[in-house]
């Protein structure tokens, strides 16, 4: 009885051992099957080309694609190893709910990267690009914007008017009717398509500001100038100096007429307040009675007549030492300056011959 017992008894012993090494089979084949799918899932979460310099590509996401469509479209487009890993990543980390639109995309991103731009709805937004010249008038600058289709011009207007900008310099600018003629800088800008008028002047300001340094604040204090008149000084020289290396001498000619009290007789501000830069005045144009026409009274105009460049700006603070009250202008655009009124003639007679 006693072996027949132990026989049953060592049978039992070797089933289970059979059984618990089953299990020790299937439990190491399972976490390698883990292991395996772990290492398959984190391998295929990792950029299509690692390499950083992989260009990027418009992507449009479409309205109403969802995820799976998404998934099928990036691996379709190569910007994912694999969509069911996508898909898997989407569902662990509960995000499902991507903003249609054109994305920026490349293949060296990982899948997080491009799940948290498109769950952002860091959508590329459309941009304009345009260029505001040396010179131009807030009618002008007006004129092109509102061609470009950025904006209509009544709202270009009432941004205009608005005095809720905050930068720094605006308290300096007198109350006037076009308080900020002369101070949208001119430069070339890209703005998005969706921008509003205020945007737009906001961001010019914003340049000016930049631009306008604390070295210019202090050349103007030297001068006895305020921030305006060096501005309404610098339009003029904008519109006068058609040549770069005339600049500081044409300036030369303004800031010595102001020292002996005589007036500027500035053509510039005379067109400006006719709203057409007519090529030859009047004496009828001269005559028109305004605090802009400079032949008529002595000192600056009550404010800027265009928006200065950062070079007439410069040759506004640094003006050239120089004895010259007077200058005639050339056909090729430069001009001869003269001391006295007699020289004047001379060279205003040698240009017409």
């Amino acid at each position: 009885m006693k072996s027949g017992v132990v026989m049953v008894e060592r049978k039992k012993s070797g089933f289970v051992r059979a059984i618990i090494g089953l299990f020790k089979l299937l439990f190491f084949l399972l976490l390698i099957a883990v292991i395996a799918a772990a290492y398959y899932y984190y391998a295929n979460l990792k950029a299509v080309s690692p390499d950083m310099g992989s260009p990027d590509r418009e992507i449009e996401i479409p309205k109403g694609i969802g995820v799976k469509g998404i998934a099928a479209l990036l691996e379709n487009e190569n910007l994912i190893k694999n969509e069911l890993v996508f898909l898997a990543y989407c569902k662990i980390n509960e995000t499902s709910k991507f903003q249609a639109g054109k994305y920026y995309l490349n293949s060296s991103m990982t899948v997080q990267e491009i799940v948290q731009k498109l769950n952002k709805g860091q959508a590329r937004i459309e941009t304009v690009k345009f260029t505001i010249p040396e010179g131009y008038e807030l009618r002008m600058i007006i004129d092109r914007l509102e061609s470009l289709g950025v904006a209509p011009r009544d709202e270009f207007v009432n941004a205009l008017k608005n005095s809720s900008y905050s930068y720094e310099f605006i308290k300096d600018i007198p109350d006037r009717e076009l308080k900020f003629e002369g101070y949208l800088f001119p430069d070339t800008y890209e703005v998005y398509k969706n921008a509003t008028a205020e945007d737009i002047v906001g961001k010019m300001m914003k340049r000016f500001q930049s631009v306008y340094s604390e070295e210019f604040k202090n050349r103007a204090k030297e001068l006895n100038m305020t921030m305006d008149q060096i501005i309404t000084l610098a339009s003029i020289i904008e519109r006068e100096a058609k040549l770069d290396s005339e600049r500081k001498i044409v300036s030369s000619v303004f800031h010595n007429r102001l020292k002996t009290k005589m007036k500027l007789q500035s053509c510039a501000t005379v067109q400006y307040l006719l709203k057409e830069r007519k090529d030859v005045l009047t004496y009828k144009d001269l005559e028109v009675d305004s605090p802009y026409n400079t032949y008529k009274y002595i000192g600056l105009p009550p404010g800027p007549i265009a928006s200065p460049g950062l070079k007439s700006i410069e040759a506004a603070l640094y003006p050239d030492e120089s004895e010259y009250l007077y200058f005639v202008a050339k056909e090729d655009g430069s001009h001869v300056f003269s001391r006295t009124y007699k020289e004047h003639l001379n060279a205003q007679n040698k240009i017409k011959r």
